[in-house]
């Protein structure tokens, strides 16, 4: 009996893993050991976390099948944003005094997990695309090498954010057409001014950033410009990052929502710069339950 999470700032993943069974995968609010104090994240794991396995239907019938016993978990991995090296202890730390029963406990950050979930134990590059964007070299056991990304004001290509910044200064810079911008603004009730306030006045611009990626995903197919933006921003991301570690022998795999929802533009792109795309999840829990199953 093991657990499994899959957490960001947002929301976290639980999949519950009896023998003999399909995975349970459950959801509470995001655990992050950077933006959160100890308190609330032992909140987190015994007040949110107990009140959504009690509330699961399937969670109920394995428990009184018999194959969810008290002694549930046996063991716990938990990947997570901000989990850096200097956190990784305080979160197992976190994890055993809630779960003295478990003999296991490991906490990694969310770019191990991703490697993991898209390499298994063979040797790849992995990449996470989503709001924000990293990546990893990585030997089958271990990251080996990591191109920092740096953020979406100094970095982060091929990340939301940063597509959503370039769509911003391409629409108001005259590099895309005006009536691609008159479709912008009556679609999304935004104008510059108003992105100016979100972007420079208000917190979270990097979510409101990748939130305009939406309005790309909705025309990419009818508008040749917003392809070439999406290709551009996967191009730099490619070359920027992934250049850097020398292995053009190595399959490049991606987990996240921008490379899920543009994975044939990213492919192309990738093609465009001669690498080689291996696999593309949404989300890493699928390859994370499969990683661990074959581990125990």
């Amino acid at each position: 009996m093991i657990l499994i999470a899959d957490s960001g700032s947002t929301k976290t993943d639980w999949a519950i893993i009896a023998a003999g069974t399909e995975p349970v995968v459950i959801q509470t609010q995001g655990i992050n050991p950077v933006h959160q104090s100890r308190e609330e994240i032992v909140r987190i794991l015994s007040d949110e976390f107990q009140t959504r396995m009690s509330e699961n239907q399937e969670v109920r019938k394995l428990k009184s099948s018999g194959r969810l016993t008290p002694e549930f978990p046996y063991a716990v991995y938990f990947y997570g944003s901000g989990v850096r090296p200097e956190k990784e202890a305080l979160v197992a730390q976190i994890l055993y005094e809630v779960f003295p029963q478990a003999s296991t406990v490991e906490a990694h950050s969310d770019l191990l997990g991703a490697a993991r979930a898209l390499c298994g134990r063979k040797e790849g590059i992995a990449c996470i695309l989503g709001t924000g964007a990293n990546s990893c070299l990585y030997n089958g056991t271990q990251i080996v090498k990591h191109t920092p990304a740096m953020g979406y004001i100094l970095g982060d290509e091929g990340s939301g954010a940063v597509l959503g910044k370039r769509l911003i200064h391409h629409l108001y810079s005259g590099q895309l057409s005006e009536d691609l911008k008159n479709l912008f603004e009556q679609e999304t009730k935004l104008t510059l001014p108003i992105l100016i306030e979100r972007v420079y006045r208000q917190p979270l611009a990097n979510r409101f950033l990748a939130s305009l990626s939406d309005f790309i995903s909705r025309h990419i197919d009818e508008e040749e410009e917003l392809q070439t933006l999406v290709h551009d921003n996967f191009t730099d991301f490619l070359s920027i990052n992934i250049n850097p570690y020398g292995r053009p022998d190595l399959p490049v795999s991606f987990v996240g929502s921008v490379a899920w929802y543009y994975q044939h533009q990213l492919r192309e792109a990738a093609d465009r710069v001669h690498f080689k795309v291996g696999t593309i999840f949404r989300s890493p829990l699928e390859g994370l339950i499969k990683y661990h199953q074959e581990k125990s």
